[in-house]
């Protein structure tokens, strides 16, 4: 199966919670990557995301641990609207 991963970067204008993490994250700008596989089968391309990962600390924080954390979809576009909604 062909698969590919796509990076994008979201703001968050305050700080927000992540499900599984106990500390709030800060404001600041983080890199998503999207994991996604090709739907075979069909006349044209289409991919399917079946993962995303969050990369921690923000972008501009400077810290010698870097991790990237599996999140919901769901949950960062929701974290996302929360923020919005926020600001």
């Amino acid at each position: 199966m062909t698969t590919r991963t796509t990076q994008t970067v979201v703001r968050f204008s305050s700080a927000f919670p992540l499900p599984g993490i106990d500390a709030l994250q800060p404001a600041g700008k983080y890199r998503v990557d999207h994991d996604e596989e090709l739907i075979e089968g069909i006349s044209r391309l289409a991919w399917r995301r079946v993962g995303a990962f969050i990369h921690l600390p923000a972008i501009a924080v400077r810290s010698s641990m870097q991790q990237m954390v599996p999140i919901d979809p769901a949950d960062l576009e929701a974290a996302l609207q929360k923020d919005l909604e926020q600001s």
